[in-house]
């Protein structure tokens, strides 16, 4: 009798059980904005420079200044939106990250950031970023340079600014003719380069309208095409790839950032030309 006391119990209890699982709804989820850039999306790597963010998405890049200031000994300034940061020629000064995530496996890819400088005074170029490679004699898979300033059209005005894009092995020269337009008198300006594999072309914009394409950026007698980074390491923000620990090239005439700089993004995209628009009238 005992046993059939704990038999019908136990049956008693598993269909208690399953009639109360059956009466659980499951619950409301909260109403959660989509991610604007979902893991393996378009946006590789972002700093708005604000050294304390709060976003925990941003936090990793945005508050190195405040958690390591030794990979970022400059000094931070009013932006175009927050705070940004402000470059010194000084040949130890620049922003240095481990990497910049991965943006370089990017086959198409564009670089995006506000900067507010004037032409060089000193008679040296100054690099605004170097992703940092060993494949090559410069020690960098990209880097930018701009010119000093002067009459030379391969100078810089302060209202034309002559740059060299070096990505890998290749140069591609915005000079002469092919300068950029408003770019260093003073005032904050928004800078993308844009490189598409579907023609192996640099796109260059100033605030938000397309200034210079460059002619096809070739290897071996044909287009480039894809043109990822295999071997790139860490990323360089205002200077040059020494500041990484890479020894590079360590002539007098390399000079970090002078200028302030905001808002530096990296996508693994060719942004178009609208795209291009709606982040200088973001201000992003």
């Amino acid at each position: 009798m005992k046993k059939n006391i704990q038999h019908y119990a136990l049956v008693a209890a598993v269909v208690l059980l399953a009639a109360s699982c059956q009466k659980m709804s499951r619950p409301a989820l909260g109403d959660y904005p989509p991610d604007t850039n979902p893991p393996g999306g378009p946006l590789k790597f972002y700093t708005a420079f604000d050294g304390t963010s709060t976003d925990p998405l941003r936090n990793a890049v945005d508050s190195i200044k405040a958690n390591f200031a030794s990979s970022n000994p400059l000094a931070s300034i009013d932006g175009v939106s927050g705070k940004g940061i402000q470059g010194a020629t000084a040949k130890d000064k620049a922003i240095k990250y481990n990497n910049a995530n991965d943006f370089a496996k990017s086959t198409s890819w564009s670089i995006s950031y506000w900067m507010k400088n004037v032409p060089a005074t000193d008679g040296e170029p100054e690099f605004h970023f170097s992703l940092t490679s060993k494949d090559y004699w410069h020690e960098s898979g990209l880097f930018l340079l701009v010119e000093k300033g002067g009459p030379d059209p391969g100078n810089s005005t302060s209202s034309l600014m002559a740059c060299k894009l070096a990505i890998e092995d290749h140069w591609v020269e915005f000079i002469g003719a092919a300068r950029l337009p408003n770019a260093l008198n003073g005032n904050w300006h928004h800078i993308v380069f844009v490189y598409d594999e579907t023609d192996s072309k640099v796109r260059a914009y100033v605030d938000g309208a397309l200034a210079q394409t460059s002619g096809t950026v070739m290897k071996n007698g044909n287009p480039r095409g894809a043109l990822p980074f295999a071997n790139a390491a860490s990323l360089v923000v205002g200077g040059w790839n020494k500041h990484a620990g890479i020894s590079g090239v360590g002539d007098a005439w390399i000079h970090s950032y002078s200028g302030g700089m905001d808002q530096f993004r990296l996508y693994g995209k060719a942004l178009t030309a609208s795209e291009v628009t709606a982040l200088y009238n973001s201000r992003l």
